[in-house]
C-alpha cells in the first residue's frame, strides 16, 4: 500500500490504551498525492505507535517492515487473522 501512496507528509496515529474493532479507521496516512483512512485488520487494544512518525512520516515508504511501522495491537480475537491476506495474495490483489 504505501508505495502507491506516494511520498507520505503526515501520519495520524491512534492513542495508546483504545479498542478498536476489526475494519474501523484507526488513522490517517497523507501524503503528495491523497490523503487515506487506515483501517484495523483485527479487532483489538492499541498497546504501542510508532510516535517517529510524527517527525519522519516518510519512514513509512523506506522501511514499512521496520522503522516504517504504525501500530502494536493487542488482538481481541487471534481468529480475525484467518481471514487476512497472505503476501502473495495481497499483492495479486492490488496489481488487479
Amino acid at each position: 500500500m504505501q508505495d502507491q501512496l506516494g511520498d507520505v507528509v503526515y501520519v495520524e496515529l491512534p492513542e495508546k490504551g483504545i479498542t478498536i474493532e476489526k475494519e474501523e479507521t484507526f488513522g490517517v496516512v497523507e501524503s503528495v498525492k491523497t490523503a487515506s483512512d487506515v483501517y484495523m485488520p483485527v479487532g483489538g487494544e492499541i498497546v504501542d505507535t510508532n510516535t517517529a512518525l510524527v517527525d519522519t512520516p516518510e519512514l513509512i515508504n523506506s522501511g514499512p517492515y521496520a522503522d516504517g511501522w504504525i501500530i502494536k495491537v493487542k488482538m481481541s480475537n487471534p481468529a480475525d487473522v484467518d481471514s487476512l491476506l497472505n503476501a502473495k495474495a495481497y499483492s495479486e490483489h492490488i496489481e488487479n
